[in-house]
């Protein structure tokens, strides 16, 4: 008989046990993560963007994030430099935001990033240092990136399709990159914002996509290293690390077709990104991808390597 009263007192004794872990869980991890939250999104103030220059260009502009980026900026009053591969597009594009925006101007750079020929591509680098030469360049957005066409193993990659990962996401932001620090470095002035992706800084890995989250490492480590040279000439670079945005991209390797609490759409994803511009040498601007960030943190890295690896098979399949 005693002893079944003991039996029956230990659910409520092991209720409070499990009441007072969850309630020193929560402290742990909640009030640090308040304090950040108010901190990163509550008391920063965004930056008058039109004291880097009155132009800004954005590679990659015709759709997605690089065209809602092109499009929070022109509300700020910037000219726009929109740089993408289709030039119909960008017509397009150019007149839809000057019917809304007549008081900017607004130029276009047709030029396909992904060419693997050394002629065009020479040409288009070209292009964009004329392009830009006499204008006061002061923010550059380097948006454009590809990924692979699907879930496939590092072997299963083609060279072709390689080549152009590595052409867009790797060399395009370098040359970018290195055509407007120059004068940048001249006016002692400007933010570079460089777009890598939680596949290279929030996971630890990210298997069938291995030379895409390699190739968007390298912007991180780009970034970071340029931020810290060029701090001091007035110039602020910063990588931004976007989860998964409700883009065409995102559609076909993700079967993401509509945006969610966690799934921005691109507007949302750029106004966030635009008022994250100079604060900072990394963010992810989206508030549920910092909190998504935040909560990987805490799971051990074969854990999340096991889940990325299930998830990149069944993509695969």
């Amino acid at each position: 008989m005693q002893r079944a009263c003991i039996s029956e007192s230990q659910p409520w004794h092991l209720h409070v046990v499990c009441f007072i872990g969850f309630l020193s869980l929560l402290r742990l991890l909640f009030i640090p993560l308040l304090k950040w939250f108010i901190i990163r999104f509550l008391l920063t103030n965004p930056k008058r963007l039109k004291r880097y220059g009155s132009w800004a260009m954005v590679t990659g502009a015709t759709e997605g994030i690089g065209r809602a980026f092109a499009y929070e900026l022109a509300k700020h009053g910037l000219n726009l430099i929109l740089v993408s591969r289709n030039l119909s597009k960008l017509e397009y594009v150019s007149d839809d935001f000057q019917q809304e925006f007549p008081h900017i101007k607004i130029k276009i750079i047709p030029f396909d990033f992904s060419s693997v020929e050394k002629k065009c591509v020479e040409g288009g680098y070209g292009a964009i240092e004329e392009g830009i030469k006499g204008l006061e360049v002061g923010i550059l957005i380097n948006n454009v990136g590809i990924t692979y066409p699907r879930a496939m193993f590092f072997h299963e990659v083609d060279q072709l399709t390689w080549t152009k990962i590595l052409r867009v996401n790797l060399e395009a932001t370098t040359w970018v990159t290195r055509s407007l620090i120059g004068p940048m470095l001249h006016r002692r002035r400007g933010a570079i914002v460089n777009i890598s992706s939680g596949a290279a800084v929030v996971v630890p890995s990210h298997p069938l996509y291995a030379i895409y989250a390699a190739t968007k490492a390298y912007v991180d480590a780009l970034s970071r290293s340029l931020h810290v040279e060029y701090k001091q000439f007035g110039i602020d670079v910063q990588c931004q690390v976007p989860l998964y945005v409700a883009t065409r991209m995102v559609s076909e390797v993700a079967a993401i077709d509509k945006p969610s609490l966690f799934v921005p759409s691109p507007e949302v994803y750029a106004k966030a990104a635009v008022e994250q511009i100079g604060i900072g040498s990394r963010c992810s601007p989206f508030w549920a991808h910092s909190l998504q960030w935040f909560l990987v943190g805490l799971v051990p890295d074969n854990l999340v390597d096991t889940w990325r690896l299930s998830i990149g098979l069944r993509r695969r399949s």
